[in-house]
C-alpha cells in the first residue's frame, strides 16, 4: 500500500489525465481481460452470453444504490477527474465502473477455475463466509447511525447468511479464492479512486477506518459486487449446461 500511495501522490501532483482520469482508470481496468478474452485456453469470449445478464442485473442494483447514496451525500465525485457527462447524479465513468470491474473480476474467476482444477477452499468456504456474515451484520447493527457502514454491511451480511445457510452453491470456495486474488487489483484501482480522490466520502457516514486511502467499507462493497456477479453468472452458465444435456439426451 505504501508503493500505491507514493504513485498516487505523484499522479495527483502531475494530474496527467485531468478530466479523463476516471475514464482512463476504467479503460486500464478492462484492457488486459478484454485483450485476453480470445485466448485459446480460457476462451472467455464464449462466456459472454452468460456474463452479460450478470453484469446488467447487478449493475442496475448497484447503480440505483449509487444514485441514492450520492443524493444522500454519502459520497460525491470530484469534477476535476471526470468528463462531466452524468446519468441523474452519477458520472458516466461510474456507470462504466459496473461493467469494467465485474468483467475483469469474472475473468479472474474463470482463469483461476481453468488453472486451479482443485477447489482448495471447498471444505472451508461456507464456514468462513457464515462467520463473516455474522461479524459484518453485527458491525452494521452497532453502527446503525453510519449510512454507508450500516447499509453495506447489513446487505452483505444478510446475503452471506442466506447463501451459506439456504442456497449453498458449489462455487463458494472458488468465489472466496477469487475474492482474495482480486484484493490486489482492487487495492490498486480503488487506491487511485480514493487517493486522488476521484470519489470523496462523507466520513460521518462510515467507520473512518482506511486501508491506505480506501475506506474499509469498500472491501465489503467489492465483495458484494463480485459475489452477485458470480452468483448470477453461474446461474445462467448452469442453465445453459442443463439445456445442452437435455438437447443431447433428446
Amino acid at each position: 500500500m505504501f508503493f500505491v500511495r507514493i504513485v498516487i501522490y505523484d499522479f495527483k501532483n502531475k494530474i496527467m489525465f485531468g478530466e479523463y482520469t476516471y475514464l482512463i482508470i476504467n479503460l486500464l481496468t478492462i484492457s488486459y481481460p478484454l485483450a485476453q478474452s480470445f485466448e485459446h485456453r480460457v476462451k472467455y469470449y464464449t462466456k459472454w452470453r452468460q456474463l452479460l445478464p450478470s453484469i446488467m442485473i447487478t449493475g442496475v442494483l448497484f447503480i440505483v444504490w449509487d444514485i441514492l447514496k450520492t443524493e444522500a451525500g454519502v459520497w460525491s465525485f470530484n469534477d476535476e477527474f471526470i468528463i462531466g457527462i452524468y446519468f441523474i447524479n452519477l458520472p458516466l465513468e461510474e456507470l462504466l465502473f459496473f461493467v469494467t470491474v465485474p468483467y475483469s473480476c469474472v475473468f479472474i474467476y474463470e482463469v483461476l477455475n481453468y488453472y486451479l482444477k482443485k477447489d482448495y477452499l471447498v471444505n472451508y468456504a461456507r464456514v468462513i463466509l457464515f462467520i463473516l456474515g455474522i461479524l459484518i451484520l453485527t458491525i452494521a447493527l452497532i453502527n446503525y447511525d453510519k449510512t454507508y457502514t450500516f447499509v453495506m454491511f447489513s446487505l452483505q451480511g444478510i446475503y452471506l447468511l442466506m447463501i451459506t445457510l439456504f442456497i449453498k452453491p458449489d462455487w463458494l470456495g472458488r468465489f472466496l479464492m477469487t475474492y482474495f486474488v482480486t484484493l490486489l487489483p482492487f487495492s490498486i484501482v480503488n487506491g487511485f479512486l480514493t487517493g486522488l480522490p476521484v470519489v470523496e466520502y462523507n466520513m460521518a457516514e462510515n467507520l473512518g477506518i482506511r486501508i491506505g486511502t480506501i475506506p474499509v467499507e469498500d472491501s465489503i462493497y467489492s465483495m458484494m459486487l463480485l459475489m452477485m456477479n458470480i452468483h448470477i453468472y453461474e446461474y445462467f452458465r448452469k442453465r445453459k449446461s442443463k439445456k445442452m444435456i437435455e438437447f443431447t439426451s433428446f
